[in-house]
């Protein structure tokens, strides 16, 4: 089974960014989104992750940037944030991105997101981005503002409406190089036959190593953001320790 890796490019005010915990006002910039990108291609990458945060914020839109970005690349993309409607859903899927991941809407919006999922098949993904508390496993949603109910439901709903795939983030491991939750990733692997793409806390090849190792159990690969961007070690030996 292979393993693939989807650096990430979070675009915010028209700049590549990192955010410590998706907390707005906690971006560190790094500059040209599309020479963010470029360089990743250049790298080996096969997918690159695209965010919106202004998007899913609600704060405003890079959609014209990130659709130019799309165009110039020759590696398949995965575009996130703001996409809460059919509007933004044709624009994103107009650009030529490969896939679009839902987030917020598949909380906020049940009926038109398993609409859209079992409309776009292959070309939706849905993103559930987990706290885990006290009353157990909740989804945040509004750029990790709200509470977006319990993950297990809104699993089993996702799944009856035949949702393709999750991207699954512990919003407590993101942009905080702690490593990734493990136990989280088979937990959900365990109650899906849907593949996974994990996100948030990679900080080493080796934690991409670890996750690697879940493939069998129907985790596909890695987003992988912060760690790159910090120089912790480049995508040709993250991608050689995952091959």
């Amino acid at each position: 089974m292979t393993f693939t890796l989807l650096p990430a490019v979070d675009v915010a005010d028209g700049q590549a960014v990192r955010l410590v915990q998706g907390a707005a006002g906690t971006e560190t910039s790094y500059g040209d989104p599309l020479e963010a990108a470029l360089a990743w291609q250049r790298a080996g990458a096969e997918w690159i992750h695209l965010v919106d945060l202004d998007a899913a914020f609600g704060r405003g839109s890079n959609r014209e940037l990130l659709a130019d970005v799309v165009r110039r690349l020759d590696v398949r993309v995965e575009l996130s944030g703001g996409i809460r409607d059919d509007e933004s859903l044709k624009a994103a899927l107009g650009t030529g991105c490969d896939r679009v991941n839902l987030g917020t809407a598949a909380l906020e919006d049940p009926e038109w997101a398993d609409q859209v999922v079992a409309e776009h098949g292959d070309q939706v993904a849905v993103g559930l981005d987990v706290r885990i508390t006290e009353q157990g496993h909740r989804l945040a949603a509004r750029g990790w503002t709200r509470d977006g109910g319990d993950l297990w439901e809104v699993l089993a709903r996702l799944d009856a409406a035949g949702c393709r795939r999750y991207v699954v983030t512990d919003v407590s491991k993101d942009g905080t190089l702690q490593g990734p939750n493990a136990d989280l990733l088979r937990e959900v692997c365990a109650r899906t036959d849907a593949p996974v793409v994990a996100s948030g806390g990679v900080s080493s090849v080796d934690d991409l190593r670890a996750l690697a190792e879940l493939a069998p159990l129907g985790v596909e690969g890695s987003i992988v953001g912060k760690a790159l961007y910090a120089g912790n070690f480049t995508l040709e030996e993250a991608l050689a320790a995952v091959s």
